[in-house]
């Protein structure tokens, strides 16, 4: 089958190649791939800046999302039967969407939103996951409480703000002006131009930030939360809590809250926290966002849409901050939606 795989770590490390079809475990469906999208998560896999936690072995195809058609089923497979639509976020080690086929452990695996077209739903299976994981699991978010959600155009961040809006929470967020009226009609009630105006200096009495940027931008997060405040950060930098959740050996949590220790201080100090945060995979949650999608809660925003062979252009694409709104998808064929 093609794929685009990592030959090498690196900027030059992904390529086009032919791989054979993966194997299929008893636990296992095969999926043909009908659309993939694009996440910074593929950059900093291929990058190798997770390669001292998440071991893959080279060469192995890149791809965080999938929407697409079972074609097989292990022995030990339950809910799912040959021809189901399904979408899904791949686990840790096993990732590879952006190939012909692809083997996903069952419990990664969700029916597509029937409300969605492949396209669509290609988009959603990361985002979404991280949007409920941070808002549900990690910060449990109530109705009532202020959320700040940093690059609120972005494939996360819009994701994000329509998660926290339906939760109840009253949602600010930063963006530009050619992007103001997106995040308002995504749910926003407080946007800020991150071009004209500090969100630091108009903004304060957070329960919750979520900062995508890191650096200057996540230490300035920090001041508008109200005591007790949370901000968790997706860009880093990690702490221990990361490598317990890769169940890496005690050292390397030393090793993240080092990294980490400097925000970590300037938190407490200001009478609040901070996590980093790394989503992992979950059909059953993608079952409960799928609902939401259905429902008309959720919608997903798409920037562009590549043809498969144009796959590292649309990498490109993503990299060189073209991309204006939303998630940037791969499609597999011209005719499949």
């Amino acid at each position: 089958m093609k794929a685009f795989v990592v030959e090498k770590y690196g900027k030059d490390g992904l390529r086009a190649a032919d791989v054979p079809e993966p194997t299929v475990g008893d636990g296992d469906v095969l999926v043909r791939v009908s659309a993939t999208s694009i996440n910074p998560l593929d950059k900093m896999v291929r990058n190798g800046e997770f390669k001292r936690l998440l071991k893959y072995k080279l060469p192995f195809a890149l791809g965080h999302d999938v929407a697409g058609i079972v074609t097989q089923v292990g022995s030990a497979v339950r809910d799912l039967t040959v021809g189901d639509e399904v979408y899904a976020r791949p686990r840790d080690l096993r990732i590879g969407g952006f190939a012909e086929f692809i083997a996903i452990d069952q419990d990664d695996v969700s029916p597509k939103p029937e409300s969605l077209t492949f396209r669509e739903a290609a988009a959603v299976p990361l985002v979404a996951l991280a949007a409920w994981q941070i808002l549900v699991d990690r910060a449990h978010v109530m109705p009532g409480q202020k959320v700040l959600i940093h690059a609120g155009a972005g494939g996360l961040g819009s994701t994000v703000i329509q998660l926290a809006k339906h939760l109840g929470a009253t949602v600010a967020t930063t963006t530009n002006s050619r992007t103001e009226k997106l995040v308002r009609s995504l749910g926003a009630d407080i946007v800020v131009d991150y071009t004209k105006e500090d969100f630091s200096q108009v903004l304060s009495g957070y329960d919750l930030v979520l900062d995508s940027l890191g650096g200057a931008n996540l230490e300035k997060s920090l001041t508008v939360l109200k005591p007790g405040g949370l901000a968790i950060g997706v860009a880093g930098p990690p702490d221990s809590g990361f490598a317990r959740q890769l169940d890496a050996p005690s050292f390397m949590g030393v090793a993240m809250n080092a990294l980490s220790r400097k925000v970590r201080k300037q938190a407490k100090a200001l009478g609040v926290h901070y996590e980093f945060f790394f989503m992992q995979a979950s059909g059953a949650q993608l079952r409960e966002l799928g609902a939401l999608y259905d429902h008309g809660q959720l919608r997903p925003v798409i920037d562009r849409t590549f043809p498969f062979d144009q796959t590292l252009e649309a990498m490109a694409y993503v990299e060189q901050g073209r991309t204006t709104a939303g998630k940037v998808v791969i499609s597999m064929a011209s005719d499949n939606d």
